[in-house]
Parts: C-alpha cells; sequence; structure tokens
C-alpha cells in the first residue's frame, strides 16, 4: 500500500492520500489539527468544491455565517466560492478526512510550508501570492 505524503504546516498535519491533480479529479487528505493550532484564515476555493469528513475529536468549521462543531462521522460540504474556515478550540486533536474536487494537490501545502517555516513570522505577501496561485481567495475580514 503507497504510503501517505505527509507534509507539516505549522502545527497541521496534511497526510495526503490521493492526488488528483495528475488527472484533475478529486483529491483526498488527512487534516490533523493539535488545540489552538494556528490555522488559515477564512478563504475560498475559486476552482474546487470541498468536504470535510470528522474522524477523530471535534473540528470546528464554518461555511458561510453556518458553524459547527463536527465530531466523527459529522461532515460539512463546502461548494466553491464559498468562505469557510475551520479550527480546533478543544481539547483534544481533531482529524478530518478532506475532499477537493478538482484536486489543489499536496504541492499546494508544501509552498505554503516553505513560506511558514522560513523563520519569523509568516512573510504574509507571500502566503497570499501562493493562496491566489492556485485559486484560493482570502475573505474580508468582518466588521
Amino acid at each position: 500500500m503507497p504510503q501517505a505524503d505527509v507534509i507539516k504546516v505549522g502545527q497541521l498535519i496534511i497526510s495526503y492520500l490521493i492526488d488528483g491533480t495528475p488527472s484533475g479529479g478529486m483529491g483526498v487528505f488527512e487534516l490533523t489539527v493539535p488545540p489552538g493550532s494556528n490555522v488559515p484564515p477564512p478563504h475560498s476555493h475559486s476552482k474546487n468544491d470541498e468536504c470535510a469528513y470528522a474522524l477523530e475529536g471535534t473540528l470546528r468549521y464554518s461555511v458561510g455565517d453556518v458553524t459547527r462543531d463536527l465530531r466523527p462521522g459529522d461532515w460539512m460540504f463546502t461548494p466553491r466560492g464559498s468562505a469557510h474556515q475551520f479550527s480546533n478550540p478543544h481539547g483534544e486533536v481533531a482529524r478530518a478526512l478532506i475532499v477537493l474536487t478538482p484536486d489543489i494537490g499536496p504541492q499546494y501545502f508544501r509552498d505554503i510550508a516553505a513560506v511558514v517555516h522560513a523563520g519569523g513570522p509568516p512573510d504574509r505577501t507571500k502566503l497570499l501570492a501562493v493562496m491566489s496561485r492556485y485559486g484560493l481567495v482570502p475573505s474580508a475580514p468582518s466588521v
């Protein structure tokens, strides 16, 4: 059985299980979110639909103005263009299976990790450039 492509971005762990980028198809990865981890800002995908399926712990997941605490077996769908975000304000590690169609691929996470792990606070301009290259759009801050 092929081994997952494991990528660390800060405290987050992305274990890529299916890389759909060669075929333009579906991608699947396991996302591990320790309690209180720094997470991506609210954003949308201009080219991808996303589904989060909780495996372990409790993952707080928001799509638009709907926020839910996903426990094992719970899931939420994010249609392309919808602002979404996740966090783990709970006391235990959360794990979820993430499905993207079409896939953005593990290289996105490697590129983000390179900026995050460059030393010092992450360069926001470089992070936004990587996000933009893969069709991710940061959401406007709430007022």
